[in-house]
């Protein structure tokens, strides 16, 4: 029996038992899909991250309160206390201590209760400086950003403008923040993110004023190198600087790159347990192709040993069974990676999170699919091919 006529063969007994193929395949089916929307979940996760990232631009370093180490050598945690003042974000500013910085933006941050009318919303109540706007790459989408001589004024995120005055322009209108009567001058254009879309801007001193604090405190400090290729050495005159003025390490510096490989570290190890779910599901998919194989031997026992009788050889009988195991296994990988494919399009519309599809993990799949439908139906061919025809067609 040639391969054509092998292939034909096995095609015949999987069509005899459609019910039985379909259910067989299901187990390959489900696995299949799950590992094509795991890995497209974790690499649109990864690109989402890379984008957000991005947008802060390619330049932009954070500085953070820290963990310090005190002389008896207690170590606090991460941001235990506001180490980082204005004292700090001036001297960084200075070009004569720091040439490769273009731009600093301290910030402190809250949350505050914003009314219009007889809508009140909650939203993160961030006090920063002028260059705040340039320094965090961002833009207006109506109106102007605050000067520094204002004081009562407020710039708006996109989704808080939209919460407090629906489609009516939010430029003009007077908000009261934390109690305090305040004018809208801008909004910002919209990145997509909600920490970055839901907040109210205004200055340092209305922040201080509006909380009740007194301290000179920041909560962060935003640092925008010259361009992206001095950053590096933007991040070393930072660190000496504000170890000389600080005395220890009380600080932490984050860079776009460190960022990007926290979040990509994450993101990578969820992807490969939850691919490890995946191949779960793929191992019960091949146990149930090796146990639907067994039956088929043992129905077909007789015609086994009648074919046995008229001179099929050993290898041509293992030759079928492994074809017949080859196609179901196959099938069922088309069909996951099918579903995969389609449910990559409709997931993020579900969840609200993207989904990438990876043309080699869909290869891969489809791959280890026909591998694991083979695999797990070569003992099956292997005890049909020692079959005796004495003993098969005696077997009833």
């Amino acid at each position: 029996m040639n391969w054509r006529d092998t292939f034909a063969s096995g095609l015949e007994a999987i069509r005899a038992h459609r019910l039985r193929s379909v259910l067989t395949m299901l187990g390959i089916v489900i696995g299949i899909t799950s590992v094509i929307l795991t890995v497209g979940l974790g690499l649109g996760a990864q690109a989402r991250v890379s984008e957000q990232i991005d947008s802060l631009g390619s330049n932009l370093l954070i500085v953070s309160p820290g963990s310090s180490t005190s002389s008896s050598g207690v170590r606090g945690g991460f941001g235990t206390a506001s180490t980082l003042t204005l004292t700090d974000a001036t001297a960084l500013a200075d070009r004569s201590v720091t040439p490769d910085v273009e731009a600093v933006a301290p910030v402190v941050s809250s949350s505050a209760a914003l009314v219009a009318g007889t809508t009140n919303w909650t939203a993160s109540l961030v006090g920063t400086t002028t260059s705040w706007l340039s320094v965090r790459n961002r833009t207006l989408s109506a109106g102007r950003f605050f000067t520094g001589t204002e004081t009562d004024v407020v710039v708006l995120g996109q989704d808080t403008a939209s919460e407090l005055f629906g489609r009516r322009s939010a430029v003009g209108q007077q908000v009261t923040v934390a109690g305090r009567p305040m004018t809208v001058i801008g909004v910002l254009a919209s990145t997509g993110e909600s920490s970055d879309d839901d907040l109210a801007l205004t200055t340092l001193d209305t922040a201080r004023s509006l909380t009740g604090s007194a301290s000179a405190s920041v909560s962060t400090i935003y640092v925008q190198a010259t361009t992206p290729d001095t950053l590096s050495a933007a991040y070393q005159e930072i660190d000496a600087l504000l170890r000389n003025l600080h005395g220890d390490t009380d600080f932490t510096i984050a860079t776009q790159e460190s960022l990007l490989e926290t979040a990509n570290a994450t993101n990578e190890t969820l992807t490969i347990l939850l691919g490890g779910v995946a191949a779960i599901s793929l191992l019960v998919g091949g146990i149930g192709v090796m146990n639907i194989m067994l039956v088929a031997v043992t129905e077909r026992v007789r015609e086994i040993g009648l074919r046995k009788a008229l001179g099929a050889t050993p290898g041509g009988i293992r030759r079928q069974f492994l074809v017949e195991a080859g196609v179901l296994g196959a099938c069922g990988g088309l069909l996951g990676a099918a579903l995969g494919i389609a449910g990559a399009f409709a997931l993020p519309q579900l969840i609200g999170q993207p989904v990438s599809v990876s043309v080699v993990a869909v290869a891969a799949a489809i791959g280890v699919s026909l591998a694991i439908g083979i695999g797990f139906g070569v003992y099956p061919a292997t005890r049909a091919a020692r079959l005796t025809p004495i003993d098969a067609l005696r077997s009833e």
